[in-house]
């Protein structure tokens, strides 16, 4: 017999973010897409500056270096001197604590950054004037270069130094302000609880209470099911096969936004109930690893590893 291990988490105060749902126009949009087009392109020349390092070598530049050799980068090329240099600092800083978390062991080695893929920037020096309450519903945030941006007031907007833009896969835009969350004030009963993890049962708890992610609902299901084969006849670099990916895309952002509200919830009804919450601590890396194999010793039962490895990562 397994025993499962468990990791024991006592109710404390964490960094987290605070993050709103942007609004901007479609001049706004366009803006954004070049802040967010400079910022990858400098992370990315920071890569290859680091890819050629090898043993016996001098170091790669560090952080003054770079920021030195970006103001020569920004005399010599127009496209990046009309953007905001908070913007493309800020890649080569995000950049160099990349590196420091994979030295540190924390983190794996930063890579090559794609366009539509964690498309984003950060701002710092965020002054107080810089975000305001319009009504009830709607703030502004002030953005070099870009203006003031309108973002859905959810919920009270707290003061930050910084705050991160990103565009997901459907194209949507979102402001992320670095906070310190209130702390969740423990009952101080003394009360633990276990955290089995599961896929048909998303967590059981020692309590007995089964909770379980709420999925797509069966027409979305048929949905994607139908958009998915229209994408694979659909010609690479299409137009249409555009449309079908950002259709899909919707669809999965609509299944993600369900799955981290019931994680938010649940994890915030468990802080406020119990003292000790111990989480299984499964590797799960290593339970959705392929079945395929290799060419000299195939695997077996390919697909539907595979589709229990979907199951796990949900």
């Amino acid at each position: 017999m397994v025993v499962p291990r468990f990791l024991s988490v006592e109710v404390g105060r964490l960094l987290g973010v605070s993050r709103y749902r942007l609004q901007p126009s479609p001049a706004q949009k366009a803006a954004l897409l070049e802040h967010c087009g400079h910022a990858r392109y400098v992370w990315n020349l920071a890569v290859e500056q680091h890819a050629h390092w090898q043993r016996g070598r001098a170091s790669a530049p560090g952080f003054a270096e770079q920021c030195r050799q970006l103001t020569e980068a920004r005399a010599a090329c127009a496209w990046l001197a009309a953007g905001s240099i908070i913007v493309q600092q800020q890649a080569l800083k995000d950049f160099h604590q990349a590196m420091a978390n994979f030295f540190g062991q924390t983190h794996r080695r930063p890579t090559w950054r794609r366009r539509g893929r964690n498309e984003g920037f950060r701002i710092v020096a965020v002054k107080p004037g810089d975000v305001r309450r319009l009504s009830r519903k709607a703030g502004e945030v002030k953005i070099p270069k870009v203006g003031w941006v309108r973002f859905r007031w959810s919920r009270p907007a707290l003061q930050a130094k910084s705050f991160r833009v990103t565009r997901d896969a459907a194209g949507r835009w979102h402001v992320a302000f670095a906070v310190i969350p209130a702390p969740i004030p423990a009952p101080g009963t003394g009360a633990a609880v276990g955290v089995d993890r599961g896929v048909t049962v998303s967590a059981a708890l020692s309590t007995g209470e089964l909770l379980v992610v709420p999925p797509l609902r069966e027409a979305e299901k048929k949905r994607l099911l139908r958009l998915q084969r229209r994408l694979a006849r659909a010609r690479h670099g299409s137009k249409r096969r555009a449309t079908v990916k950002a259709a899909i895309a919707r669809l999965k952002a609509r299944e993600g936004d369900r799955r981290k509200d019931w994680v938010e919830k649940t994890s915030t009804d468990l802080a406020r109930r119990f003292d000790v919450i111990a989480v299984e601590d499964l590797k799960i890396s290593n339970m959705t690893r392929s079945a395929k194999g290799t060419v000299e010793v195939p695997g077996r039962n390919v697909r539907q590893k595979a589709g229990l490895n979907r199951g796990i990562l949900a």
